[in-house]
């Protein structure tokens, strides 16, 4: 007849090398709970942090757009939108808009900034107001104090144009060619086509469309 182990006298025998043998394993245990809890839950964290600061930089911006659209209006939109997206999302422009104008002036893929302001004139208001639109082509014809003004507009007007400004030259006409298009006069400075000293002189001077 088969012998069968006494386990009893094996564990007596042996029982401290299986009580190290169930330690290990129950430290091992906790061990495995600790790192899930103290270094899964850390990378966990941080990728929500920078979820976060991913939606920050992507925050909305304020614009108005006003003039010959079907819903003037003030709109919140998110940062990096065109020119393009405020008119589709005023419904486009009315019936009575001047379309020549828009046409030739209105730089649709202008990147908008916040605070900033389209306006969208009507039919023949320009020449309304001046008597005719601007013959160079550099923009419409604005008035001040009664006498008319022609203003130059960076995102179209020649190196000639350009270097009629007072304190431009050449130099700076080139750079302001080569740094267009151009969504905000301040986008002169802020892309480096000339220093703000330079600006502030001829920002009066000077149109987008």
């Amino acid at each position: 007849m088969k012998n069968w182990p006494n386990w009893e006298e094996i564990f007596i025998k042996y029982r401290y090398p299986i009580l190290i043998i169930l330690l290990g394993l129950i430290l091992t245990a906790f061990g495995v709970l600790f790192y899930k809890k103290d270094v899964l839950a850390p990378q966990t964290k941080v990728e929500v942090l920078n979820a976060i600061a991913v939606s920050q930089t992507g925050m909305d911006i304020t614009t108005e757009i006003a003039g010959s659209v079907v819903r003037p209006g003030v709109y919140k939109m998110p940062s990096g939108s065109r020119i393009d997206d405020l008119l589709i999302l005023s419904g486009g422009f009315s019936g009575d808009a001047d379309r020549t104008w828009t046409e030739k002036y209105l730089n649709r893929a202008g990147v908008l900034t916040d605070g900033q302001k389209i306006y969208i004139p009507h039919s023949g208001e320009i020449s309304a107001k001046t008597g005719g639109v601007n013959q160079t082509g550099s923009g419409p014809i604005e008035v001040t104090g009664g006498t008319p003004v022609n203003p130059v507009n960076i995102n179209t007007a020649s190196l000639q144009e350009l270097d009629s400004l007072p304190g431009i030259g050449q130099v700076y006409a080139q750079n302001i060619i080569e740094h267009r298009p151009y969504s905000t006069l301040e986008e002169l400075v802020s892309k480096g086509a000339i220093k703000q000293s330079l600006y502030d002189k001829i920002k009066d001077k000077i149109t987008l469309y």
